[in-house]
């Protein structure tokens, strides 16, 4: 059941899974992806592994809060790919890694591992340089440090995402269901499922449709610093997982966080894109458990 916080300025949606003295672990979709995002096989997955999960709704997007104003438009955001200094927003991805800390706060959680998909893994880096002592151990996935030379945006993909963000959104149901299946098409690997992907767009589309949001979204990270300099402070267990077919942020990203970060451990699946394919989940929850049982060591 979806609970929303008030958490100063903003108001974040989330949902909790599994048993209430479980360990917390906290999870971060990424752009314009609702916590209906995650696949249930991967919040079971780590329920069974005694895990106890939070998921949230990053600001503008899903239930959670919407910033007001007039809507970036597609200059703006082109603008803000070709150099940083161009870029404008209204908030930054320190901002969302904030909401994700008074999260914890409202739910009495005093430190949680964290695990963030695409922008969910900038942000959960964020967390992690901001606020070390939050955080028991990370996951970044599909993810990059913030470099613009490392781990962005296919040139052949620029384009068609640039596009699909400012493209006016139908309102018709079955219209937007299937532009969002064919978003996520353009950036997913050979393990697509249309069945499954068309389930989990059209209940997000019948949760809460925010054109808008992912395009603010996209500029805060357009607007955010380079983390590497923070990243290599961190000292919590880190894997770092990342598809080597992945056009969207490529696998550079994901090496890029790897050499970043001490003591990092990085894991590449040859049939991954921009995805959790399905073949691979049952790995991916394998590998964040392990990663989270190198805290306790850590600790002792």
């Amino acid at each position: 059941m979806t609970t929303r916080a008030s958490l100063g300025d903003v108001e974040i949606a989330y949902e909790v899974d599994g048993p209430d003295d479980g360990v917390p672990m906290l999870l971060i979709m990424g752009l314009g992806t609702q916590l209906v995002g995650w696949p249930p096989e991967v919040i079971d997955g780590l329920v069974a592994e005694g895990f106890r999960v939070v998921r949230m709704d990053n600001r503008d997007i899903g239930l959670s809060t919407r910033t007001e104003g007039p809507p970036p438009t597609r200059a703006a955001v082109m603008s803000a790919f070709v150099h940083r200094r161009y870029a404008r927003s209204d908030y930054v991805l320190s901002d969302m890694a904030d909401d994700a800390r008074a999260l914890l706060d409202h739910l009495g959680i005093d430190a949680a591992h964290v695990v963030g998909v695409s922008m969910g893994g900038m942000i959960a880096q964020q967390l992690t340089i901001d606020h070390p002592d939050r955080v028991l151990s990370l996951a970044s996935i599909m993810s990059n440090t913030g470099s613009r030379r490392r781990g962005s945006v296919s040139l052949r993909l620029l384009p068609s995402v640039a596009m699909s963000l400012t493209t006016p959104r139908p309102t018709d149901e079955d219209e937007a269901v299937r532009l969002g299946v064919e978003a996520f098409r353009l950036i997913a690997g050979p393990h697509f499922d249309v069945d499954e992907v068309t389930g989990m767009v059209r209940s997000a589309v019948q949760r809460s449709v925010n054109p808008l949001g992912a395009i603010r979204q996209l500029l805060a990270i357009l607007a955010s610093p380079d983390r590497t300099a923070g990243l290599r402070e961190i000292r919590v267990p880190t894997l770092v997982i990342h598809g080597l077919k992945d056009p969207l942020v490529v696998p550079s990203g994901g090496i890029a966080t790897t050499k970043a970060v001490p003591g990092s451990r990085l894991l590449m699946f040859p049939d991954m894109a921009h995805d959790l394919p399905k073949p691979r989940r049952a790995e991916i929850v394998q590998a964040i458990t392990t990663n989270a049982r190198r805290a306790a060591l850590v600790e002792h």
